[in-house]
């Protein structure tokens, strides 16, 4: 699986969300400008650490004129939903940034924006998430009270769990195990990343 620094995630996700936008190949000057970075030779590094994870290509062969993402990629990008990497069903632990594509049935994810993350800890045993299975997200940044949600806490660790949305002063997330105690933040320390759609198992 590769790994990607959160800039390179940043390219990459920016190359893959706009891909059937662009008239042709943006240009690293194009790409400074659109992603609000100064050193072109900084986003030089991280083009080339993209081209050599198999990401992406200069177009042409020549990164003067543009780069785009790989033909697997665009591939894979068609076939499947994000894999990004593993969320805590237990203590939270920060979601890994990675790039890589799962095959999801239609049945699993909606019309909307949708990724997979791989469930780590026993948190959500009573709502029958075991650790080891896939969750399909869907991407939203709001949720109604009693859904299961990915929420990032404090810009800095990510968490499956119930959420409770008390008050303005009082958010709740809450593990399904009844061995286990809820979580509660101030509003501004939680930011949902997207409500729970889809699960997959495997028995292997």
């Amino acid at each position: 699986m590769q790994v990607l620094t959160r800039r390179q995630t940043e390219i990459y996700n920016y190359l893959r969300d706009n891909a059937d936008s662009f008239a042709c190949a943006p240009s690293l000057d194009e790409l400074c400008e659109h992603l609000g970075m100064a050193s072109r030779g900084s986003l030089y590094k991280h083009i080339i650490a993209l081209i050599n994870a198999g990401l992406v290509e200069p177009f042409a062969g020549n990164k003067q004129a543009g780069v785009r993402l790989t033909v697997q990629e665009e591939v894979e990008m068609l076939d499947g939903l994000p894999f990004i990497g593993s969320i805590a069903a237990g203590k939270p632990i920060e979601a890994l940034a990675t790039i890589e594509y799962m095959s999801v049935p239609d049945a699993l994810k909606t019309n909307k924006p949708c990724y997979v993350l791989q469930v780590k800890g026993d948190s959500m045993i009573d709502a029958g998430i075991y650790d080891g299975d896939w969750v399909v997200i869907e991407q939203r940044d709001h949720a109604r009270n009693g859904e299961i949600v990915v929420a990032l806490i404090e810009n800095t660790e990510a968490t499956l769990k119930y959420i409770d949305q008390q008050s303005s002063e009082k958010i709740m997330l809450v593990p399904a195990n009844v061995s286990m105690s809820a979580f509660t933040y101030h509003p501004e320390q939680v930011q949902i990343q997207g409500v729970l759609v889809g699960q997959m198992r495997s028995y292997r």
